[in-house]
């Protein structure tokens, strides 16, 4: 409501006339909602009423919004990789609409969800933002997503009782 409101002041005498606010509304649109306004089918909007319509159902019937909860359970999967779960956290992020972040906020989201073996290795680190750290992460190693692997060492056991009596009657 509040952005077809100051899309509408922003206007000014265009808005009198529906077709050139329907043309112009996407210029004021970004994020998760150009991306809602690119993904409409041909020809569904026609008259201003119709795209304010449109746009009133899809952002504020809840249905769609994520919550801050939403945002700290997400977690990175054990075959996901660094920049792939801060594509998926970034994208519920987009759909948190009356959510205000900011980078360090969101970073610290994003550390918070990563695998365990990677936020031991990182802990010490300071990250600007999303992208930082993800450039970061995959830049140290290659094999930074798999956990490494307790040492172990192949030991052959003898029986002792086999082992006695051979040596005995050798």
């Amino acid at each position: 409501m509040e952005h077809v409101n100051r899309f509408i002041i922003q206007c000014g005498e265009a808005a009198n006339r529906d077709e050139l606010k329907v043309c112009l509304f996407s210029s004021s649109l970004s994020g998760s909602a150009f991306t809602w306004f690119i993904s409409l089918p041909p020809n569904s909007v026609i008259t201003w009423a119709d795209l304010e319509k449109q746009f009133h159902k899809y952002f504020f019937s809840g249905v769609h919004e994520k919550k801050i909860t939403d945002l700290v359970r997400l977690r990175q999967c054990n075959d996901e990789s660094v920049e792939s779960f801060v594509h998926r956290l970034r994208d519920v992020k987009n759909k948190c609409y009356s959510l205000v972040l900011d980078d360090r906020q969101l970073v610290d989201l994003a550390f918070q969800g990563l695998l365990p073996h990677i936020k031991d290795k990182y802990a010490s680190q300071e990250f600007e933002s999303l992208s930082h750290l993800v450039q970061r992460i995959s830049d140290q190693d290659i094999n930074a997503f798999e956990p490494k692997r307790a040492w172990s060492k192949k030991v052959s056991f003898v029986d002792e009782a086999t082992s006695s009596a051979a040596w005995r009657s050798g």
